[in-house]
């Protein structure tokens, strides 16, 4: 590491070094090594911490720093795992610095968050400045697969605000789409393939339910958001036969659509169950059906002037960056601290774009400059 570099972008690079891929994916492992790196940053600055269990060996950590009004609390919160080293075309946990830019897993998603807020929290501890609001760091797990850390952090959580960090390009975010993420399956009737007559073929059936569900997506663009644009729509997966010479009995697809806020997930999903009825009116050995949903989570919706964001867009210009409010397609934890009554914003180095690619990377000034706001947000925020 050159030795100019500043103690947060050294403190990324460590983080960067720690495999922490989410379980869920090929050599994932765990995020406790990144809550011991954390809690051995912390300790000697004697703040509390604790423990919450996610899953046996997959905790949260929260670092409290009081504040002078303990009725009122900010968060800060960063998720500690990645998803998998698959497919990078660079060394996934030695942090490389060239051009400006540290590279490696989870430098830009999240890590260089992280060590922003970690030292933000920081140094208000080591110039013993008290802030307005009790400040609680919270480290999450999960945040790449199921989001099951930032579920058991908001059991009981109260608060105020919220600051989540996430590749932002530096740029405040209120607003972020919802997703839902769930099967149809068409059943058919196996036969074999020199009789097709005497069964019903599942896949030919999927196909006219795939044409169905694109223009029922293709609507979509007749609602908008001013800061997330349209809803979307999109089949990702599709499964289907057994072999060649059979006439498949069964077809699944999986489909990822994206809401706007006040979409509701049985609304959205009541749109798909339309279109499954209209064929089985129109083709009476037409059958399909709707799973449960793999995955939901609820849009981002927080007012541009609220509170949080009135006073994080003053910083952002007072430290010559943009302080306008934007919205990106992506999730993150914030829409789940947000339901907690938390006003939320998502903010942090890095652009989006690098987040889960072959080479990813952040920009180091931006990592200072996001510390830099962490700690004006924290120091006043009242």
């Amino acid at each position: 590491m050159p030795e100019l570099i500043s103690p947060v972008v050294r403190t990324l690079a460590d983080l960067v070094r720690i495999n922490s891929v989410n379980p869920a994916y090929d050599g994932g492992v765990s995020e406790l090594a990144v809550v011991q790196y954390v809690q051995d940053f912390f300790k000697p600055l004697g703040l509390e911490m604790w423990q919450q269990e996610v899953f046996p060996g997959r905790p949260n950590l929260i670092v409290r720093l009081p504040g002078k009004d303990p009725s009122r609390r900010v968060v800060l919160e960063a998720h500690t795992d990645t998803v998998s080293v698959t497919g990078m075309t660079i060394e996934p946990f030695e942090p490389t610095i060239n051009n400006g830019c540290l590279y490696g897993r989870g430098s830009c998603d999240t890590k260089a968050g992280l060590a922003g807020m970690m030292h933000a929290v920081a140094s208000l501890c080591q110039q013993s400045i008290t802030p307005p609001c009790e400040i609680w760091l919270a480290a999450a797990a999960d945040e790449e697969y199921s989001y099951r850390g930032v579920v058991k952090l908001c059991e009981g959580l109260t608060g105020d605000a919220a600051i989540v960090a996430e590749p932002t390009d530096l740029k405040m975010v209120v607003a972020s789409k919802g997703v839902i993420r769930w099967r149809i399956r068409v059943q058919g009737r196996a036969a074999h393939s020199s009789k097709p007559h005497l069964g019903v073929n599942a896949i030919v059936h999927m196909s006219r339910l795939v044409l169905a569900i694109e223009e029922h997506h293709q609507k979509l663009s007749a609602c908008s958001h001013p800061l997330l644009g349209s809803a979307t729509g999109n089949v990702g997966v599709i499964k289907g036969g057994v072999q060649v010479n059979f006439v498949p009995d069964e077809c699944v697809i999986e489909i990822d659509r994206r809401l706007l806020p006040g979409e509701t997930v049985p609304t959205v999903l009541a749109g798909y169950q339309t279109v499954i009825d209209r064929m089985s009116q129109q083709e009476s050995d037409f059958v399909a059906t709707m799973e449960t949903p793999m995955l939901t989570d609820t849009p981002l919706d927080t007012p541009i002037d609220s509170l949080p964001a009135l006073v994080a867009g003053d910083i952002l210009r007072s430290m010559g960056l943009c302080g306008d409010a934007y919205g990106v397609p992506f999730g993150s934890d914030a829409s789940k601290l947000s339901q907690q009554g938390l006003a939320s914003l998502v903010f942090g180095p890095g652009s989006i774009d690098r987040a889960h690619a072959a080479v990813e990377y952040v920009e180091i000034d931006q990592v200072d400059q996001a510390f830099e706001f962490y700690r004006e947000f924290i120091s006043k925020f009242e």
